[in-house]
């Protein structure tokens, strides 16, 4: 098999090609958003209309177009089904031995205020996660989170996925710039500060979209200052970090420092009416089997409540040990190099005018790179836990198999969506896509923005849309006179508004509640908090491209 060089307008007609590099994307989201067609088959149906566009329409030879899906398939496992696997076993073991029932009680202890809770599980909670380990890790772990503390799976869900789109575009220590400085020759130090200067303006309204989404606009006002506590005690470190420290650590610090800034706000300030229904505007969710604990009968003691918080405490501790370099060069080195696979790796060319030159296309793997993978620090961390709460060999396997089969319908759907993800790349039908939007002249930080946006809904994941389209940004940018560190990071951003709606994402929710079938309930409930946030996002850029004083916010480099 020869090489095969990618083609970006397959029929000789930007409209014609543009609308059959979408069409597998727009057949997903509408087979899920009709709940009609269970998510597994969802994802199945458009991976099979994604690989005949790519031989069919673009030429890929059906052979690499296998191969590249069969790849996709398991870079679907692993990181990302392998984090859900591992969190929901740990989520189980707590339930089983009861410590569930009596973190519960200690968390009504922070506050019985269900708004409140949301906001210190989704948010603080969730942009430790997001930056120390990421590719799902916050959605899964709020998610299954919030279950337990008896919220409705639809808002556990839904509300779980709102809250990371404050953290995406810093994600695991810094992963996403990291892939965008490779993709765009900027220094990421830059990368970071222009990112900061974007993401923190909107990150401030986060929490009130939350608390608005879950009980409307007249109960948000009701805690308004809790929800400004938590709003500046994540952006005014997030912005310092990136603006004048570095962009690895912005998500773990900021994450840190808005939950403490809460518990301690929270212990002289509590609203007027408390608020304790947790399915307020949600009462006709489908059952979850992640069942809420029994309440307890009597009031645990500290001894029972500290045991109680040491599960999580341990996740905490291992997962931010295992995303640090430390791990990684422990692990890592002792299975290089990676293992390409015949007949794809180096043999597809990425061309102009999608790349600045012809750049051959990895596909490769670490075999045992899931060693360092965060969900592999979850696993660590839930026998670590297991143990500590006196379960023996036997009861653990026997809890991981079942996990398994309670997952196995979300396992085959992520792994199906990552390897539709892999195909769009690989057949170019992305570079179509970004070449549509970068066609849009003096409106192309607008739709610039937007290209993130899509990336992020399509591929799952913000790291890799700024290794898809960052180049695209530095070459169009280039030509429309818009600076570059501006359109690069405005990828970055804009892309995490598209993780709302990414359908892996939505899956690991739907994964970490149990609930199956919810996954169209889920993307109807934030689709248009995710276009609202990205054309947001998108008019911001507009201002700061053409619009003084707006313009003084990008930095010079």
């Amino acid at each position: 098999m020869g090489v095969w060089n990618q083609v970006y307008d397959p029929l000789g007609n930007v409209v014609l090609s543009t609308i059959v590099a979408a069409f597998p994307i727009v057949l997903l989201l509408g087979l899920i958003a009709s709940g009609k067609v269970k998510s597994h088959w969802a994802a199945l149906i458009a991976l099979a209309a994604m690989m005949a566009v790519a031989i069919f329409a673009y030429g890929m030879p059906a052979q690499m177009a296998a191969k590249d899906a069969a790849y996709g398939f398991v870079s679907g496992f692993f990181p990302i089904g392998w984090i859900i696997v591992n969190v929901i076993f740990l989520y189980r073991l707590t339930v089983e031995k009861g410590h569930f029932a009596v973190f519960q009680y200690s968390m009504g202890r922070i506050t019985t205020d269900r708004r409140l809770q949301l906001i210190i599980v989704a948010f603080c909670f969730g942009a430790f996660f997001e930056g120390a380990a990421g590719f799902g890790t916050p959605v899964a772990v709020s998610s299954a989170i919030l279950i337990g503390l008896g919220f409705s799976p639809l808002a556990a869900s839904g509300i779980a996925l709102l809250a990371d789109t404050a953290t995406v575009a810093f994600g695991a220590l810094g992963a996403p710039i990291t892939a965008l400085s490779a993709s765009t020759g900027i220094d990421p130090f830059l990368l970071g500060k222009m990112i900061g200067r974007q993401s923190c303006i909107f990150a401030m309204t986060v929490p009130f979209v939350m608390v608005f989404m879950f009980c409307g606009f007249r109960k948000m006002l009701e805690v308004w200052p809790a929800l400004l506590v938590a709003a500046l005690g994540f952006t005014i470190p997030a912005f310092l970090i990136s603006n004048y420290s570095n962009p690895y650590i912005v998500d773990v610090v900021a994450g840190a420092t808005a939950l403490a800034s809460m518990v301690l706000f929270l212990r002289v300030w509590q609203p007027r009416e408390i608020m304790t229904n947790a399915a307020l505007n949600f009462a006709d969710d489908s059952h979850s089997d992640l069942k809420p604990p029994v309440a307890l009968a009597v009031a645990p003691t500290t001894r029972e409540m500290v045991n109680a918080w040491i599960p999580w405490l341990i996740l905490c501790v291992v997962v931010a040990f295992w995303s640090s370099d430390t791990l990684k060069h422990l692990v890592n080195p002792l299975f290089s190099p990676s293992y390409p696979i015949p007949g794809v790796d180096k043999m597809i060319i990425q061309m102009p005018p999608a790349f600045a030159h012809p750049t051959p296309l990895r596909v490769g793997f670490l075999p045992f790179a899931f060693l360092s993978y965060a969900g592999t620090g979850i696993l660590v961390a839930a026998l670590i836990a297991g143990v500590t709460m006196g379960f023996g060999p036997a009861a653990l396997l026997r809890h991981y198999l079942k996990t398994f089969y309670v997952v196995r319908y979300p396992l085959l759907t992520i792994t199906a969506m990552l390897s539709l993800a892999a195909v769009t790349s690989a057949s170019s039908a992305d570079g179509t896509l970004g070449l549509a939007f970068a066609n849009t002249g003096v409106l192309y930080p607008f739709f610039g923005t937007l290209l993130g946006w899509l990336g992020v809904a399509a591929t799952g994941s913000d790291t890799a849309s700024n290794a898809l389209f960052g180049g695209i940004q530095m070459v169009t940018s280039g030509q429309l006179g818009i600076s570059p560190l501006l359109m690069a990071s405005a990828n970055a951003v804009g892309g995490s508004a598209g993780k709302v709606i990414c359908i892996s994402s939505i899956v690991v929710a739907v994964a970490a509640t149990n609930w199956h079938g919810g996954e169209a309930r889920i993307l109807r409930f934030v689709f248009w908090v995710s276009v609202t946030l990205g054309c947001a996002i998108g008019v911001l850029t507009m201002l700061q491209a053409y619009v003084w004083p707006f313009t003084l916010t990008v930095p010079l480099g």
